[in-house]
């Protein structure tokens, strides 16, 4: 690389960096998996359960233990929820960018790796999945570090070690969300490429066969650093919980998630939807890649065709399940661009690729001017359906000055620089939208989102000795919760958690309880007066503190 090379590459993870990490600190977890996922890693750490997840009193069977382990070791070494929940997407996007990065430099050129990269970071759907507290940036961590394993051994090798690295990586992958072993899908189109002579593999030989079993053993190893203590304590100890557990997560969370899935419906196109919209701005130069992908693939280029024949396998093996979520054919973005990357440049060069890029910034900042300035000096249907729903104020105002300045200065420098400057207008757009965002929606919304609010509210109504049972909750309330608090299981019935709410309140008269207002308590006397107290809304859900009198109608089935 030349130095002038080298300073493009600096700049942009700088400016990466500073996308990702703007707003870091200003809010607390987040509906919907944020608080679940910061509840289970808390609970580990206080009772040094780390086999085992919990929400609550109940076993949390939902997803394999890793990320939680990395959410606790982030706050062990930050000492701060607040401050570290964010760390292992934060680190998780960087080491994603950096590994597209160095690999569509040892593919391509070092220009090639500058447009892979930014082709990701451009994606709304990256950038918003690593400035949240999920699963998926840390999958596509281990999913991309996995291709790049294969790819340097596949494409560029042999080097055996980075073949065992990337086999790890998948087995990293699979506890961290189950469907980590994807990558290992590349070898069957590397299979076909070398049967069929294509250009670009690298000269492996015959035989080796225990060098490929090495991949398969390190891709076991990696889950039995999880599976093997599991099994062992779950087999020994007799405790039916243990294979109840283990029957979840290992079948229902699995296999028959994937094939009798029980929500998330979407069609069969549904991802063909995702990829065309939430992998905005980059998903415009899709068009324009068509040809030069036809091209590759007659001439037979492997290292166009390996990336994104995985890629589109992804996007198929997910497709073909009932259920359906827009995060989960992310670890597919990379792989894309990493296949798109020698093409970029002379794209971006069009006039035609320019002028569409320009229509999507103009029509972007458009709305943002338009609906932000709406809503500042009038009342349109959406502003007051947000402000009833998130209960803000006058300090709403911040949220609608932002996007009519980000959508003004948007526009501006559209209009400014036309087509020849698209590109920096578009760049510049996106970093003011993602810096609004960080800065401005993070603390506005943070306490209704998070239910701290409520929760400190709650308290102070209650006492700060007062014992206070929780019904029909949500993650983000026991996460967020003052002094003395007690739950009655999450997946129990709201009418069963009533009545087991009830049985403990009336064992002393100064408990509470703090029931959320929904049809299933309909029953409850939801009115202000001694037995309730309206504290507030959270998350879109009204929040009451009742004593026992307040369910005198109820009737309920036994606790």
């Amino acid at each position: 690389m030349t130095a002038p090379e080298r300073r493009q590459a600096w700049i942009f993870f700088a400016v990466a960096l500073g996308v990702i990490a703007v707003g870091f600190g200003l809010r607390e977890p987040w509906p919907a998996d944020e608080p679940r996922f910061v509840l289970v890693a808390r609970q580990m750490l206080l009772s040094g359960e780390f086999l085992f997840p919990h929400r609550g009193i109940e076993l949390y069977p939902d997803k394999p233990p890793l990320y939680f382990w990395l959410l606790a070791m982030a706050h062990g070494v930050v000492g701060s929820w607040r401050w570290s929940f964010l760390l292992p997407s934060l680190l998780s996007a960087m080491g994603t960018l950096v590994l597209t990065w160095d690999l569509a430099r040892r593919l391509w050129t070092p220009r090639a790796a500058l447009w892979a990269a930014v082709a990701v970071l451009a994606s709304f759907q990256f950038v918003y999945q690593a400035k949240r507290a999920q699963i998926d940036p840390t999958l596509v961590l281990f999913t991309t570090l996995a291709l790049y394993g294969l790819c340097r051994h596949l494409l560029l090798g042999p080097h055996w070690r980075w073949f065992w690295l990337g086999c790890f990586s998948a087995g990293l992958g699979v506890i961290s969300k189950g469907v980590g072993f994807l990558p290992l899908l590349a070898l069957l189109p590397f299979a076909l490429m070398a049967r069929r002579g294509w250009d670009g593999l690298a000269p492996l030989g015959a035989g080796n066969r225990l060098r490929w079993t090495g991949g398969a053993v390190a891709f076991l190893a990696a889950i039995s650093i999880w599976l093997g203590p599991l099994l062992w304590v779950a087999l020994r100890s007799g405790n039916p919980e243990h294979a109840a557990y283990l029957d979840n997560i290992l079948f229902k969370q699995t296999a028959q998630r994937y094939v009798d899935p029980w929500h998330h419906y979407e069609p069969a196109w549904y991802f063909l939807e995702v990829v065309a919209l939430y992998w905005l701005p980059f998903s415009l130069a899709l068009p324009w890649l068509l040809k030069p992908w036809a091209q590759a693939w007659r001439a037979r280029d492997a290292r166009t065709w390996l990336p994104l024949a995985w890629a589109l396998m992804v996007i198929a093996f997910f497709s073909a399940s009932a259920g359906k979520r827009d995060m989960y054919i992310l670890p597919a973005l990379p792989a894309m661009a990493l296949a798109a990357a020698p093409y970029l440049d002379a794209i971006t060069q069009r006039t035609g690729f320019r002028r569409l890029l320009l229509a999507f910034v103009v029509v972007l900042a458009g709305i943002l001017l338009v609906g932000g300035a709406w809503a500042l000096w009038g009342s349109p249907r959406f502003e007051v359906r947000l402000v009833d729903e998130r209960g803000l104020g006058s300090e709403a105002a911040w949220l609608w000055g932002m996007l009519a300045t980000v959508g003004g200065l948007g526009l501006a420098c559209a209009l400014w620089w036309r087509t020849r400057g698209a590109l920096q207008a578009c760049a510049l757009l996106m970093v003011l939208l993602w810096s609004g965002y960080g800065l401005v929606v993070h603390p506005l919304l943070d306490d209704e989102n998070s239910a701290a609010g409520v929760m400190q509210r709650a308290r102070a109504v209650a006492g700060p000795d007062t014992g206070i049972g929780l019904v029909g909750w949500r993650e983000q309330n026991l996460l967020q919760a003052v002094g003395p608090v007690t739950e009655f299981g999450f997946r129990v019935p709201p009418a069963q958690q009533l009545a087991r709410a009830l049985d403990w309140a009336r064992a002393d008269a100064s408990r509470r309880l703090l029931v959320q207002d929904m049809r299933a308590l309909a029953c409850l006397r939801l009115q202000e007066g001694p037995d309730a107290v309206r504290i507030g809304t959270a998350n879109r859900r009204q929040w009451w503190l009742v004593t026992p009198a307040a369910a005198r109608d109820c009737k309920l089935p036994m606790p």
